[in-house]
């Protein structure tokens, strides 16, 4: 197992792309051309991050990595807010990395916690061809994908690794069911489909969507995070036609920030 630090070395480079705001409908609002460079300095034990966009730089040392931020050991990775509280603001990032390109989705809720706006980030490392997919579409989902799951956790106990199965179909309402197992479990959902989004709403309580977004990205979140119930936060990024990758942040029923999953999955033809 590499350290918490090595994995966060997999990311040293200059990443060129753009961050695009979104709001929870899926309408851009803006779109920011942007450069970061995450450099060693002076083969010492710290790196710089600078992320420079809109003509400002925001610089960042890190000597250590931990609190709200996990990595994987292909560099992906997860920062957000450890604890959801009472009437605060709460948010999170999913990092994504695939080859030379990462993609990245910030979920930002309000301080009712409802969804507020969401900011995905599209890069790739400079010198490299900047391939984008298109927005993603349902049918691009539609099928069985097996998978590998790795789970860490923030007290960086053992991790897990597992398979998964995820299925989604469409009934003859045009109602659109999921079901997705993993070690011993099967979970199934119905969801409605409007326009960009998915809307799991069987439990007006406990409301789920999903926005498609550019580059075949989607962003699954709560409608609304409440305190008592258990929530996760997501990613989806359709890599090629049969390969995807997505990342889950969840907490639990106390707001308590519990684990990072990681899930690379292919569609069965």
């Amino acid at each position: 197992m590499k350290s918490q630090w090595e994995c966060f070395l997999q990311n040293l480079g200059v990443w060129e792309g753009s961050f695009t705001n979104f709001s929870p409908q899926g309408t851009l609002l803006n779109d920011t051309p942007s450069r970061l460079s995450l450099e060693h300095l002076n083969n010492s034990q710290k790196v710089r991050l600078t992320l420079s966009r809109s003509g400002q730089d925001i610089i960042r040392d890190f000597n250590s990595v931990g609190g709200g931020l996990l990595f994987f050991e292909n560099g992906s990775f997860s920062e957000g807010v450890i604890q959801l509280g009472p009437f605060s603001e709460f948010g999170g990032e999913l990092a994504l990395v695939h080859e030379n390109r990462r993609l990245r989705l910030v979920q930002l809720f309000d301080n009712t916690g409802e969804l507020k706006e969401l900011i995905l980030i599209r890069e790739h490392l400079a010198g490299t061809p900047a391939d984008e997919r298109p927005t993603l579409q349902i049918n691009d989902l539609l099928g069985e994908w097996q998978g590998q799951a790795v789970t860490i956790y923030p007290d960086l106990r053992s991790p897990d690794t597992y398979s998964t199965i995820f299925k989604l179909q469409l009934d003859d309402a045009g109602r659109l069911i999921q079901s997705t197992s993993f070690s011993d479990r099967t979970i199934t959902s119905t969801a409605t489909i409007k326009g960009p989004i998915v809307l799991f709403d069987q439990d007006p309580q406990k409301q789920v969507q999903v926005l498609f977004l550019p580059d075949g990205a989607s962003a699954t979140s709560p409608v609304k995070v409440q305190l008592r119930q258990p929530f996760f936060l997501e990613v989806g990024w359709l890599i090629q036609p049969n390969l995807r990758q997505r990342m889950i942040r969840s907490y639990n029923e106390k707001g308590e920030w519990v684990s990072l999953t990681l899930v690379t999955e292919e569609r069965k033809l």
